[in-house]
């Protein structure tokens, strides 16, 4: 879609030049994708937007329905969470990378800083990711085998050995319609 609109505009632009008419500029809007995440039962558990910019990406979290206190979540290297959330694989993960934010090499792309739920089981998240993108040379979170979004039972440590337990939500990232 996002090049048809590039087409489209270079199209309108060539015409208007050709008939002598100044080119109005065109702001482009930023991509936009959206995992909009299940608990293991199937009901809703909030949703993560992605908002593409020019030196990485904006997520926003919102989660709901999890136990209160801080919940790991992470970015994960296919874009599937059924038949069970296992399906999503492993982080995103480049070679040479090690999970953790605390470790001594470089972190895995696909760590993320935890998520606290308050009291009722809701928490919001804004932070920005340089290393990945939708569509663009970085790790492209909308590639052939997608990604996918996971929350988990526990805080992640940010350290090579974590172990934020079991997986309790997942969203597969989609472009925003």
């Amino acid at each position: 879609m996002r090049h048809r609109t590039k087409l489209l505009t270079s199209v309108i632009a060539a015409a208007l030049l050709s008939a002598g008419a100044s080119v109005p500029v065109f702001s482009q809007e930023p991509a936009k994708a959206i995992a909009r995440l299940t608990t293991s039962e199937g009901e809703p558990a909030g949703s993560v937007e992605f908002t593409d910019g020019p030196n990485g990406v904006l997520i926003e979290a919102l989660i709901t329905g999890h136990a209160p206190g801080e919940h790991a979540i992470h970015l994960h290297e296919t874009g599937k969470c059924s038949p069970d959330f296992s399906a999503a694989g492993g982080h995103i993960a480049p070679e040479g990378t090690v999970h953790g934010f605390l470790s001594q090499e470089e972190p895995h792309t696909g760590d993320l800083p935890n998520i606290f739920m308050d009291v009722e089981g809701a928490g919001t998240a804004h932070f920005f990711h340089r290393g990945i993108s939708l569509g663009g040379e970085k790790a492209d979170l909308l590639d052939d085998d997608g990604t996918a979004v996971i929350v988990h039972e526990h805080a992640d440590t940010y350290t090579a050995n974590a172990d934020p337990g079991a997986r309790v939500a997942c969203g597969v990232v989609e472009p925003y319609l």
